[in-house]
């Protein structure tokens, strides 16, 4: 039985995120062609990518997706990108230095905007080819993922259709840090010894997946960073959660802003003031009740129909819009 009393059945950890269907054998019957490559970060070491794009289709949009701390581009996410195949979009992802198969020490960013940089270079590329030219694109990050996509937008104004902003982490939940004076010494070692993972943390999958049967898929990720967080990471998020709170009021790019108000990972009121302060004239919020950090691979099915049923909602209008600049 569940916390929350539904009657969960006997669970075995599938092989795959999906069950155990091989992932060539999944994405053929899917009609999804899957590319896997790896490219040069330019700072000394190798960036995993994927594409999943569907064949019996045109592609309507191009979707390129930024994961969450301590996530990579090989588990679950690998079912977020294939929902946007189901709409008719193709989509893109990295792993982020530090995170899955790229390079870095696991668990480690040193430097969000060149972490950001790279997204950008990335997704100019698929964005830039000639086979997606002039096909709506956008941003659709979660957690950390949705800070970075502020981040792209701050690059590069003109250049995405829209953002979809997931729990983005524009402040850290105050549940999440740790308490005075902690944070002060943590953050003075992190001068010192950066890469020390030593922050005192609860485990994510738990604060952030509702369904007990997805929080073991959650766990069983072989490529999850679960260690503690490391001092640099955390002065890293820090800084860019309170420029990213600062700068609110730059936002200027149509975007849906999806946050559960029992997240506890990040502060869904930040989302709200997002809302309430950016400048775009063409945003949209759902602060979903009842719902935690992960929405669409961590609630109950139930709940991802209607926030799946939003996100294509809003997809549709703007796909139907005007195209990339």
């Amino acid at each position: 039985m569940s916390e929350d009393g539904r009657q969960v059945k006997d669970f075995r950890i599938p092989l795959f995120p999906w069950g155990d269907t091989p992932e060539a054998e999944y994405y053929a019957r899917k009609g999804v062609r899957n590319e896997r490559k790896f490219i040069d970060s330019g700072r000394g070491f190798r960036i995993f990518t994927q594409s999943w794009v569907p064949l019996s289709l045109p592609v309507r949009a191009l979707i390129f997706i930024v994961h969450g701390y301590g996530n990579d581009i090989s588990w679950t996410l690998q079912n977020t990108a294939m929902l946007f195949t189901d709409m008719g979009c193709a989509s893109f992802a990295l792993d982020l230095e530090g995170h899955g198969r790229s390079g870095g020490l696991k668990g480690y960013i040193p430097d969000i905007n060149a972490v950001a940089q790279d997204c950008y270079e990335y997704f100019m590329s698929v964005k830039q080819s000639q086979a997606f030219a002039g096909i709506p694109c956008f941003l659709y990050g979660e957690s950390m993922g949705g800070a970075i996509c502020l981040l792209l937008h701050f690059i590069d104004p003109g250049a995405w259709n829209g953002a979809i902003l997931v729990a983005p982490m524009c402040k850290i939940s105050d549940k999440m840090r740790p308490p005075w004076p902690v944070a002060q010494i943590l953050q003075f070692l992190a001068k010192f010894f950066p890469t020390w993972a030593v922050v005192p943390a609860e485990d994510l999958v738990d604060k952030s997946i509702k369904d007990p049967v997805k929080r073991e898929i959650g766990r069983n990720n072989p490529l999850r960073y679960a260690g503690k967080p490391r001092l640099g990471t955390i002065l890293a998020l820090l800084k860019t959660t309170a420029y990213l709170e600062e700068h609110l009021h730059d936002v200027d790019i149509p975007f849906l802003a999806l946050h559960g108000n029992a997240d506890v990972v990040t502060d869904p009121s930040v989302t709200q003031s997002l809302y309430e302060c950016s400048k775009s004239n063409d945003k949209t919020i759902r602060i979903y009740e009842g719902m935690m950090h992960s929405l669409l691979q961590g609630e109950y099915d139930d709940n991802v129909s209607i926030i799946l049923g939003d996100i294509s909602s809003w997809l549709d209008i703007h796909i139907n819009g005007n195209p990339c600049q």
